[in-house]
């Protein structure tokens, strides 16, 4: 069987060095490259800063850095016909737009979490919001405190499945300090804790008369991100053009 051959976008972060330390102790699949801003030179693989420095093109890239780095590797995706799964966070609706688009012309697999738990809890979460119809719903996310974006991208992909189950009538509350107004029946509020090494937690909670229950998911290494990302990009090289996600690959 050929090893696949992995090039990591963003291989000098915290997820990209996870990656490559998990890759390192499977058969079967290989790191061939990193992109970076910078080349640490701490690596066991070429890393280069500039894309059009690329030597030798790999089977899949794996995603894990910020959004404009995100869409050049995108870019260098399509012009190469490389499959690419995107574990980055934190797009605008444009460059959302923009892969669902490239998604015509390569495979492509993106989700906000690479973890399988998550989407168990997003189908949980999904079906209670039905079963539990009328009560207040709140997710709360935490993240170590170098994380950018907020809220989360998996917060938003929670309250999208509730949404979705609710008939999209819900409306997404971030921020009450500007409010002065009781809470509404047809609103699911966000909120962001940020602080520490956090890896992840994220809440979901169905407040009604009386009592409450949630569903919490705490993630204590990146390690379940990373091994994610792999299962993705194995999974994503026997596909057709397209844009997967964690459904798919289940």
């Amino acid at each position: 069987m050929k090893t696949i051959r992995v090039l990591i976008n963003g291989c000098n972060g915290k997820m990209g060095q996870e990656v490559a330390k998990k890759v390192r102790l499977m058969e079967g699949i290989e790191v061939l490259s990193g992109v970076d801003k910078i080349d640490s030179g701490d690596n066991f693989f070429p890393v280069y800063t500039d894309l059009n420095d690329i030597k030798e093109l790999p089977d899949v890239i794996i995603d894990f850095s910020v959004p404009s780095s995100s869409m050049k590797i995108l870019d260098f995706s399509v012009k190469n016909k490389i499959p690419i799964v995107i574990a980055t966070t934190g797009f605008s609706d444009e460059e959302l737009e923009k892969i669902h688009n490239s998604g015509k012309e390569i495979p492509i697999f993106q989700s906000y979490n690479m973890s399988y738990s998550i989407c168990v809890m997003r189908k949980v979460c999904s079906e209670l919001a039905k079963l539990l119809e009328g009560t207040d719903i709140e997710i709360v996310e935490t993240h170590h405190r170098r994380k950018i974006d907020s809220p989360s991208g998996t917060a938003l992909m929670l309250a999208e499945s509730i949404n979705n189950a609710l008939g999209n009538r819900m409306n997404y509350e971030f921020d009450r300090h500007s409010k002065r107004e009781k809470r509404s029946e047809n609103e699911i509020g966000i909120h962001s804790i940020r602080g520490g090494t956090e890896a992840g937690t994220h809440s979901v909670i169905y407040f009604g008369e009386d009592e409450s229950m949630e569903i919490k998911h705490t993630v204590t290494s990146r390690a379940v991100f990373a091994e994610g990302a792999i299962k993705a990009a194995k999974f994503l090289i026997n596909q057709e053009n397209g844009v997967y996600n964690m459904n798919n690959m289940i």
